[in-house]
């Protein structure tokens, strides 16, 4: 309908000018316009309802207060400076050998705070996604993840068949 009236326009214009050439160029261009292409709408995806949300931030909250309490623990553990109340035995090897338990056992709580600090960043994540409105969709299909999944993986950003491909 649009490129009809430009066309009229142009035809307009080209009774209105003395020079046939400069008429057909003009008649071109109009012809050669096109109207913009309008996008069809597209449906938005249907994820979760509310109360699945709720259900699924209810299970992210009790596994962050969980782990935030084992950090506490962790956290204790490393600072308590009791550690190093050795027996006098009589070889020194005996000595040696409670200090690197020791050192291995703090060097096992760092990583497992390391650990359990990134998993707490995971489960903000999926808040910030149920936040958003776009938690449950996986980000590599766009399909919606299944509920069992996300009840027992509730940071879980990949489907099943997905992560499979991923080979994760």
């Amino acid at each position: 309908m649009a490129k009809n009236l430009k066309v009229k326009a142009a035809r307009k214009e080209v009774k209105a000018t003395t020079k046939k050439s400069t008429a057909k160029r003009i008649v071109r261009s109009a012809k050669a316009t096109k109207p913009p292409v309008k996008k069809p709408v597209t449906e938005q995806k249907k994820g979760y309802n509310k109360a699945d949300l709720e259900h699924f931030r209810s299970i992210i909250l009790e596994k962050r207060k969980q782990i935030v309490e084992e950090l506490e623990l962790i956290h204790d553990s490393l600072s308590d400076n009791s550690g190093g109340d050795y027996f006098e035995e009589n070889s020194p090897y005996s000595l040696h050998m409670e200090q690197g338990t020791d050192t291995m056992e703090r060097e096992k709580n760092y990583l497992l705070a390391a650990r359990q600090r990134k998993f707490l960043e995971y489960l903000d994540d999926a808040l910030k996604r149920i936040d958003k409105g776009v938690y449950g969709f996986c980000l590599d299909c766009g399909k919606l993840i299944e509920k069992a999944r996300l009840e027992a993986v509730p940071h879980a950003q990949l489907c099943v068949s997905c992560k499979i491909k991923r080979g994760q």
